[in-house]
């Protein structure tokens, strides 16, 4: 593949300085349009050290507006992001909606670098692969544009450039003891690329390959795809039809099975067993806690359900006896200004917990197929494709060792009825109860089709529902605190 490239190819000077005159203009008119169209474009330059692709940078960055362009530099991960997922210190970058990113090397060092001087195993890097797949897609799913360029050099040029670099006062920081061990093992390094390019060149984002030998082809071609790429992605926009949004589904297909009948609402406590059984289990959480940190092992917890259903409850009990040091509870509501302008997950990354906590979140991801597709926030397309995308996050989550629990608190329409009217009359109560919350009940044959869909699609191995029957709040909150305790300890019985 990178043999094929002719690196030979050049520009004499004049040709170099009209046409890259011409592309800073067009591309500055585009950066404008994709602002008032509000198109996102991420850029990713890999390649071979001394490759240039800092000049490419500041060509770039010449003709764009700073205030809608930005350039990550990625280096080694801190120790905060090595307590995460490998993608989340990339979700925290992403671009907000019409501005342009340049990634300056990427998500893929794990792939490369990492792989070549032996920092991950075989099996991390195929689903690395993986995961970067999936998150390449979900951004174009998203509407971003990404354009993926490797700078390739030949060995002799490579050999030169960092000689000539490394005798340089100016620029002799800029070559690292890795440049010179890939220049060493420069075809090894070759075919991990290759290796690479295979299995992440996709339809939504193929790699570019660029003739680097002569930086003046170099920038040109880039800079040429870049206008390329922005040009028919607003294009596109143009002219794509209106998304057509179909009625909510008030009713469950019969030949889909019905999760929610399944759930016994009967289940309860009497007060003493309540009592008892929450003390023991509150104890046995607490001693939990100190091995979590100990084990540095990451936890989370999401709370979905019915209005009214005790999530609130449940995760006071949950919370009451651990150290606040080591936990934290994230509310999630309608999404911000700031949140709207990225992909749907984004916001749901960026309050993970860090390994050896407890994170818990009161709604979660699931807002995408549950209310967002009730009220029409979500079109039919961007919730149906949720489902696949929920999945593939909570997969990494879990690959990355996390106890990921999602409990969902179900109880029956006369019981919410109850409460709701209990919480009219009880003063204490009654800024839990809004116009809203009548408005969704009212909805709630829409929203018990959704469930039972976000349920069944979701319920996966490596990330089980675990329905509660709520109706007794006392059963539900031991069962919640049991089902959260025997997840950790199965955790870390396999370590």
């Amino acid at each position: 593949m990178l043999d094929t490239l002719d690196l030979s190819v050049s520009l004499d000077k004049d040709t170099y300085r009209s046409q890259m005159q011409a592309l800073m203009i067009q591309l500055r008119s585009l950066q404008n349009a994709c602002w008032e169209q509000g198109l996102t474009v991420v850029l990713v330059l890999e390649g071979w050290a001394a490759a240039g692709k800092g000049n490419l940078v500041k060509k770039l960055a010449n003709c764009m507006d700073p205030r809608g362009f930005a350039v990550y530099p990625i280096l080694e991960p801190s120790e905060l992001e090595q307590q995460y997922p490998f993608l989340w210190r990339f979700w925290q970058k992403l671009p907000p909606t019409g501005n342009i990113g340049v990634f300056y090397h990427s998500w893929y060092t794990h792939v490369l670098e990492d792989r070549l001087f032996e920092r991950v195993e075989g099996d991390q890097v195929l689903s690395h692969m993986r995961q970067i797949n999936a998150f390449e897609r979900q951004l174009t799913d998203d509407g971003v544009a990404i354009a993926k360029f490797w700078v390739h050099l030949s060995k002799p040029e490579l050999k030169s450039r960092l000689k000539k670099y490394a005798k340089d006062p100016l620029d002799a920081w800029r070559v690292r003891p890795e440049d010179w061990k890939q220049q060493k093992k420069y075809h090894e390094y070759t075919a991990l690329a290759e290796d690479m390019f295979i299995h992440t060149s996709t339809g939504p984002a193929p790699w570019t390959l660029v003739e680097g030998d002569c930086q003046r082809w170099a920038r040109v071609k880039v800079l040429s795809h870049v206008a390329a790429l922005m040009t028919e992605m607003l294009d596109r926009r143009q002219v794509a039809p209106p998304p057509i949004q179909l009625p909510p589904q008030s009713h469950l297909d019969p030949t889909e099975p019905n999760v929610l009948a399944r759930v016994d609402l009967s289940r309860s406590l009497s007060d003493d067993e309540y009592k008892h059984q929450l003390k023991l289990e509150q104890i046995r959480l607490r001693k939990l806690q100190l091995k979590i940190h100990k084990h540095q092992i990451p936890v989370l917890a999401i709370f979905e359900g019915w209005d009214a259903a005790g999530k609130g409850g449940a995760i006071k009990r949950l919370t009451d006896t651990l150290d606040p040091r080591s936990y934290s509870v994230q509310p999630f509501a309608a999404p911000t200004d700031e949140e709207k302008a990225r992909q749907y997950l984004w916001r749901f990354w960026r309050k993970l917990p860090t390994a050896g906590t407890i994170g818990i979140f009161d709604r979660s991801w699931y807002g995408r197929v549950l209310v967002e597709r009730v009220e029409g926030f979500a079109t039919d397309a961007e919730w149906r494709r949720a489902y696949k995308e929920i999945n593939e996050f909570e997969s990494q989550l879990v690959t990355a060792g996390y106890v990921l629990l999602k409990f969902w608190l179900h109880i029956s329409p006369e019981e919410q009825l109850q409460r709701f009217q209990d919480r009219e009359k009880d003063p204490f109560k009654q800024h839990k109860l809004t116009d809203e919350d009548w408005r969704n009940r009212d909805r709630w044959p829409l929203y018990e089709v959704a469930v039972n869909h976000a349920l069944q699609r979701t319920h996966t191995p490596m990330a089980p529902w675990h329905s509660i029957a709520a109706n007794d709040k006392y059963y539900a909150r031991v069962t919640i605190l049991q089902t959260f305790s025997n997840a950790v300890e199965q955790a870390l019985e396999s370590l």
